[in-house]
């Protein structure tokens, strides 16, 4: 039951930390450029336009993406109350790499949002 425990922790971090991240983003972008803190790519660091853009669309993905998978990431988790360590750590991995996939995955709608609405340089449409 530890394990399971531990597993539940790990299963939620992700989310909580995209709801978490994805409310600051929508709502007090970082105030300025910066290497070290905030949603960094090329485009999205052409002018403070194409940073509080990015901010506000990917903090939205993040929230929402976030608050979807808090529950889908209980669900399977609940499951498996009571299993063998093995099938709970691969419930947890799979689950895992899903929260993983629409983590990483909301840089493809933000980088499309941002060459929409910004030419190259940074200039608006």
């Amino acid at each position: 039951m530890g394990f399971w425990i531990f597993m539940m922790i790990m299963e939620l971090l992700i989310p909580i930390i995209m709801v978490a991240f994805g409310k600051v983003f929508m709502k007090r972008p970082p105030s300025t450029i910066n290497f070290a803190y905030g949603y960094r790519t090329k485009r999205s660091m052409k002018n403070m336009d194409t940073w509080i853009f990015a901010h506000k669309y990917f903090g939205k993905i993040w929230y929402i993406s976030g608050l979807v998978l808090l529950p889908v990431s209980v669900i399977p988790m609940i499951l498996v109350v009571g299993k063998e360590p093995g099938i709970v750590g691969s419930v947890g991995g799979i689950v895992n790499f899903v929260q993983l996939i629409l983590l990483i995955g909301a840089i493809i709608p933000t980088e499309y949002a941002l060459s929409k609405r910004f030419d190259c340089e940074g200039n608006a449409r």
